[in-house]
């Protein structure tokens, strides 16, 4: 994948993370991630639990080793790299934090609330 996907990518499991823990977990602490991906870095600040950061240490992981130049969604991918019982993790939390950031650029956009 280009940089510019991976860059979107790696921002929006930031977004998502950071909502769905913000939301349901308590004790966030900020972390730093330093991601390197075809010789560039990144820097990736986040506010997290424990639980949430090891779950996103290897979501981010999965997107580093993601085979695809062109990468799909990774519900749609054909050769899937996540392990079942994390996917499901990362499902459920992916599906609470659209909806709900679904839901925030609506009421923005329409200045509801």
């Amino acid at each position: 994948m280009t940089q510019e996907k991976y860059q979107i990518e790696f921002q929006t499991l930031k977004k998502f993370f950071e909502k769905f823990c913000q939301d349901k977990h308590n004790n966030q602490q900020k972390t730093t991630k330093n991601l390197s991906y075809k010789d560039t870095e990144y820097i990736l600040n986040l506010k997290l639990c424990q639980d949430c950061d090891e779950l996103i240490e290897y979501s981010l992981d999965r997107l580093n080793q993601c085979p695809h130049e062109t990468k799909p969604r990774c519900r749609t991918c054909d050769e899937p790299c996540y392990k079942p019982d994390q996917w499901k993790k990362v499902a459920k939390l992916m599906r609470y934090s659209g909806i709900r950031l679904g839901l925030i650029k609506i009421k923005k956009r329409f200045k509801i609330f």
